[in-house]
């Protein structure tokens, strides 16, 4: 079976700007994305990681880390402040190797973040 690089997005927000809420939001939307695509972190090439403005207590991709994560390239960057951006966001684009078409991969937009693409809310 060949495996190729694909892309996967997924997004969600946390209750608060405190260092438990985004990495409980982070932790809960990579454990999503991982069981609907049935991938391994040695699968992952890249994730990169965005959130809001307003949220400044913790870096999301922190979660990962805590995950297993240790051999992935991780990058984290704020969104741009647009007036009326969905508050408290947290975003990752994942690189990862599969065999799935892209038709198949499952992405995830959890919590407040369903609004941003409600055909893909998880």
């Amino acid at each position: 079976m060949r495996r190729i690089l694909r892309g996967l997005r997924g997004a969600t927000t946390a209750t608060a700007n405190t260092s438990e809420a985004i990495l409980n939001a982070t932790d809960e939307l990579l454990r999503a994305l991982q069981a609907a695509n049935g991938f391994q972190p040695e699968d992952i090439e890249s994730a990169i990681f965005t959130s809001s403005p307003d949220l400044t207590a913790e870096y999301p991709a922190r979660a990962a880390r805590r995950l297993g994560w240790n051999d992935v390239p991780l990058l984290g960057a704020n969104e741009v402040a647009v007036p009326g951006g969905l508050p408290r966001c947290i975003r990752v684009l994942l690189h990862f190797y599969t065999a799935k078409p892209p038709g198949l991969l499952k992405h995830m937009y959890l919590r407040e973040a369903a609004k941003l693409r409600p055909d893909r809310a998880g």
